[in-house]
Parts: structure tokens; sequence; C-alpha cells
């Protein structure tokens, strides 16, 4: 019996244990805008992003896989997880390192994480904005699935503050005008996930 109940706390943990965030609000939705985004979530394209060049996609990857390792042993698990994160980051017009430091804010990279507002996934993405711009098939614990909605969801918060990140992830963490959130995603952006792009050829001047 003690055994049981020690396995049954341990998945507990699992769920729920610091699940940052992900609160954010039900709000109305113009029908232009919920058009936008049901058509965001819904298209399948692949996901292979694109880098400004190959030596580029090789450099990311592999300053960005060994930060992820004690997180995620497997490799290939690693690789696919860093490749959908520049896809849907790339997508949404987001910086791939700041959804990174949202992942980690939020999560703690668990897949399988549930706040306890009811907020799933990596990104904690609240279960309303499937039934608002989603279809009821769509799994929030799915790794793609995940990501495009935390993903598009940031982006229609950055529109609505017209480009004010700090605002934007207030919105999305549900404490708008309050400084910790924000300023606990700038800090892991900065400290685990910092990330310079190769600089470019310079051609010779005439």
């Amino acid at each position: 019996m003690k055994r049981i109940v020690l396995v049954l706390l341990a998945c507990l943990s699992l769920v729920s244990a610091t699940a940052h965030a992900g609160a954010q609000r039900e709000e109305f939705l113009a029908a232009s805008v919920r058009a936008v985004l049901q058509s965001s979530v819904a298209d399948q394209s692949a996901p292979e992003p694109i880098f400004p060049s190959v030596e580029e996609k090789i450099r990311w990857l592999n300053e960005m896989t060994p930060r992820l390792a004690r997180r995620m042993p497997d490799i290939q698990e690693r690789i696919e997880f860093l490749k959908t994160v520049y896809y849907e980051a790339q997508r949404a017009g987001l910086d791939p390192q700041l959804v990174l430091g949202l992942i980690q804010v939020e999560s703690g990279f668990r897949k399988y994480a549930v706040s306890s507002v009811g907020a799933r996934g990596l990104m904690q993405v609240m279960p309303f904005w499937v039934r608002q711009i989603g279809s009821p098939d769509q799994n929030l614990f799915h790794l793609r699935t995940n990501l495009r909605y935390g993903c598009t969801i940031l982006r229609h918060y950055l529109d609505i503050e017209k480009g004010d990140l700090f605002r934007a992830l207030g919105r999305y963490n549900g404490s708008l005008g309050k400084p910790e959130y924000p300023n606990a995603i700038y800090a892991a952006w900065q400290k685990s996930w910092s990330y310079s792009p190769a600089a470019l050829p310079q051609t010779a001047s005439r």
C-alpha cells in the first residue's frame, strides 16, 4: 500500500510540479482575428525550418543541442524538438531562443506538464484556445501542436501590444502589468539560450 501511495505521489509531481504559468485569460475575439488564428493553427505544412544557410543550421543545432542534454538525453529527440521550436518560432515571427526561454520557465521542458489552472504541455497552453480557434481532435500534449499554439498565441499578444514584448509576455502569463514573469523569461532567454548568428562574409569593395 505504501508503495502504491509513493507511485501516485510521483506521478502527480510529474504532472503539476513547477508548471510556472500559462494562465492566459479567455477573451472575446473579433471574427477577423479568430479567422486568422484558426488559419494559423490549422496549417499542416512540413515543419522544416529555414536557416540563412546550411552552415548556420549546423552551428545553431550544435550550440543548442548540448544545452538540452540534461533534460532530453536522447539526441534525436533533442534535434527534432529544436527543429520544431525553430520552425514554429520563425513561422510566428519570434526569436527561437526567446521561445526556448519561455518553455524553460513555463514547463521546465516537460512535455506533459499541467499547471494548477489546467494549462498544458511545453508552452502551457490553456485548453480554451482549442475550443476558440482549433478543433476537438487537437492534442495540446503533442509537440508540434503545443508549440504551434504557444507561438501563435504569443504572436497574437505581441500584435495586440504593438510589439511590446514585456506586455505581451504579461498577457501570456495572465499577469499583465507585473514584472516578475517577463523578467523570468528575459533571464532564461539571456542566461541559458543566448545565441549570436555567424557574421555574414564581407564582400570586397571596388
